[in-house]
């Protein structure tokens, strides 16, 4: 038994014509005929009523409808969700990012989306780090980037990369002529940071302490930007994401140092709301970081 022989099965019953079955399926109405006339032999019963005006389905023929609409329908279902796959993905992903990792990291994931998809389309909005969480959590975006992930409820966290930390100051400041600044300098020295509640302002002091050394912020702000502005007009000095600072310093109005004691870096995050179901587009975006991520390996 086919598909199309229950459609023109229920098409008759729809409409109450065999001609008319026969005009949607576009097929001859004796051919409408055979089809109902097999069902009928299969089942041994009679499904239709044939009057002068109008063909009406008896009580077997009435179960049989209703049983077949349900079939036909999830059919329906299943072709477009195939014919969905088949398509080019489309559409818009709101991610939801930190100014630091925003402004300076994605380029990498944005061409990457580019060449693989070339028609769904990043949405960035620029938030503290804990209002990325909320906007998570809350559906105001799909994806989120986080500076120290930390766990929380409603939120799964998936690796993104590390940022390289380093010491920025500006031409003229003393450690210029340095190859590399240990901890041990920076103590005492001017410092621009970033405000307390920071991820990395907590993770530097949580540094300094456990080295039993002081830093001395003499300016606190809230993101990159106006801390390189700072620090490139001699206000003091700076550990930045060496990543945000690649324009600087190719432009000779800041200069970056690596730290005697080897490498600092900070963990990256993507925040996914726990259970969420993502859509075709924000799976493309998700899948750009992760190549862009490899990539860049």
């Amino acid at each position: 038994m086919q598909l199309e022989s229950l459609k023109m099965f229920c098409d008759v019953v729809e409409t109450g014509s065999f001609s008319r079955a026969a005009q949607l399926n576009h097929v001859t109405q004796s051919a409408v005929s055979q089809q109902i006339r097999a069902l009928e032999n299969r089942y041994e019963q009679k499904l239709l009523s044939r009057s002068a005006r109008q063909v009406t389905p008896t009580p077997a023929g009435e179960r049989l409808f209703r049983g077949c609409k349900e079939i036909l329908a999830r059919f329906a279902e299943v072709e477009q969700e195939i014919r969905e796959q088949a398509a080019e993905v489309q559409g818009t992903t709101t991610v939801s990012t930190i100014y630091s990792v925003g402004l300076h990291e994605l380029q990498s994931v944005q061409k990457q989306l580019l060449k693989t998809h070339p028609k769904v389309n990043m949405r960035l909005n620029y938030r503290r780090n804990d209002q990325v969480y909320d906007d998570v959590i809350l559906g105001a975006a799909e994806i989120g980037i986080v500076a120290y992930p930390q766990p929380r409820a409603g939120v799964d966290i998936l690796p993104f990369r590390d940022d390289k930390l380093a010491v920025v100051c500006a031409p003229s400041h003393p450690f210029s002529s340095k190859a590399k600044v240990s901890l041990t300098a920076l103590s005492g020295v001017p410092f621009i940071a970033f405000d307390r509640e920071a991820p990395t302002r907590k993770a530097l002091d949580r540094l300094f302490r456990e080295k039993n050394l002081d830093l001395n912020p003499v300016m606190e702000m809230d993101n990159v930007e106006t801390i390189k502005r700072a620090v490139e007009m001699g206000l003091g000095v700076a550990i930045l994401p060496l990543s945000t600072c690649q324009a600087e310093v190719q432009a000779n109005s800041l200069m970056v140092k690596p730290f005697a004691e080897g490498p600092v870096s900070r963990p990256i995050g993507l925040l996914i709301r726990k259970g969420k179901y993502l859509d075709r587009a924000s799976a493309a975006v998700l899948d750009a970081f992760k190549l862009a991520t490899s990539s860049d390996d």
